[in-house]
């Protein structure tokens, strides 16, 4: 595996552990695809170091876990602002 992958990699797991995001914001934040980010966490990572994967695997479930939630506000917060604007 190519050196700068490996940075970023670990440097994307430690900033998903530090700000418990998600990888759509992580992906934002680095400027790279929600692909890239998803096969960084859970393929490139185990086999560079298995704690910080478990960590970020932790945070990715409970992440998966809430998004259903997440996604209700969205839409609440979408259609109060309409009927708002109108």
């Amino acid at each position: 595996m190519r050196c700068y992958i490996e940075e970023r990699t670990i440097e994307l797991a430690n900033y998903i552990i530090e700000h418990k995001c998600t990888v759509r914001e992580a992906a934002k934040k680095f400027g790279i695809s929600k692909s890239t980010v998803h096969k960084d966490m859970t393929e490139r990572l185990m086999k560079i170091n298995q704690v910080l994967a478990r960590q970020v695997r932790e945070i990715l479930l409970e992440n998966k876990q809430e998004r259903h939630i997440r996604g209700g506000y969205a839409t609440r917060e979408k259609y109060r602002s309409q009927k708002e604007a109108g």
